[in-house]
Parts: C-alpha cells; sequence; structure tokens
C-alpha cells in the first residue's frame, strides 16, 4: 500500500508539473496542490518534488518552511487560522480564540483525533478594520464574536459529517 501512495504521489506532481511547467518557478503550485490534496507536504514529498523538477531538496524546504501555509505536518481538512495582529487583540481576539478552543476542542498547533479540524494562529491577513478577523481554509470571516465562531464551526461540523471526514492521512513513506 504504501509503494500505491508514492506511485499516486508521483503521478499528481508531475501531472501538476506538466501543467506548470518543470522549473522552480512550479514549486508553489506543486506544494499548494500537495498541501490541499495530502494535507501535508513530509520530507518523502518534498525530495519527489525536487526530483522532478531538478533543483536541491534544500530549494523545496526552504519554500515550504517559509510559507506559514506550506508547513510539513498534517492537517485538518478544515483549518482554522484566527489572526493575532494587535488590531484583532483590540477587538476582542481572546474571547473568540477562547471559544474556537472550546467548540473543537483542542488547542492552537493541534488537530482533531479525526481529522477535522486544525487550529492555527496566523498573522496579518489583511482585515484589520474588521477584526477579530479568520481564515478557514480559504473562507475568510471577520467582526467575529464568541457566538460568530459557535454558528461557524457547527457549520464546519455539519459539512465534515456530510463529506465524511475520516482520519487525517498518514504521511507518505
Amino acid at each position: 500500500m504504501l509503494t500505491t501512495d508514492r506511485d499516486r504521489l508521483r503521478e499528481d506532481v508531475t501531472a501538476i508539473a506538466v501543467l506548470t511547467g518543470f522549473n522552480r518557478s512550479s514549486l508553489i503550485p506543486i506544494l499548494q496542490e500537495v498541501k490541499e490534496k495530502y494535507r501535508c507536504v513530509d520530507s518523502y514529498a518534498m525530495q519527489l518534488i525536487a526530483d522532478i523538477l531538478e533543483i536541491h531538496p534544500v530549494e523545496v524546504y526552504a519554500v515550504a518552511s517559509f510559507y506559514a501555509f506550506l508547513h510539513p505536518e498534517v492537517e485538518g481538512r478544515y483549518i482554522f487560522r484566527l489572526c493575532r495582529t494587535l488590531s484583532c487583540e483590540f477587538a476582542g481576539k481572546e474571547q473568540v480564540a477562547r471559544q474556537l478552543q472550546a467548540d473543537l476542542g483542542i488547542g492552537f498547533s493541534d488537530t482533531t483525533p479525526d481529522g477535522s479540524f486544525s487550529l492555527e494562529w496566523a498573522n496579518c491577513m489583511g482585515m484589520c478594520d474588521q477584526g477579530p478577523a479568520m481564515l478557514v481554509n480559504d473562507q475568510v470571516y471577520t467582526e467575529l464574536t464568541p457566538d460568530k465562531i459557535h454558528a461557524i464551526v457547527n457549520e464546519y461540523r455539519v459539512k465534515a459529517e456530510q463529506s465524511g471526514t475520516q482520519r487525517a492521512p498518514e504521511r507518505v513513506r
């Protein structure tokens, strides 16, 4: 089964490279697609991407580790990222953060055991006038309150149940 996972990853990375090009400029689109599909970019995936693009693995690692949304840890299907800037702090971020932790049942930098949800801090999202602000995957939420958080988390719980979220995928080895 592990060989199948590796073969599937190789096919996926190659297919993206065919569309974007077999060069350094394809690195970020490939990393984004791998992260989205496999919910992590582990060391094997980084080495494979380097091999396919014919670049040094440290270049892949440097890019993947520089961008917070590409880090190698396995994440949940729905990633809640709460802005931690000073403007969000003044707008009530701490109460929102406590509500997120209570509703998701995890702390920041954690993922639920079933792989449905991850909770992270984010740096400025450019919504300073509408804080506290949060991203759930690519969806922006602003002017958050604990009540709004409760409703948003419930909305994503329903989505997770409907999509049949399973445990987070294991890293390809």
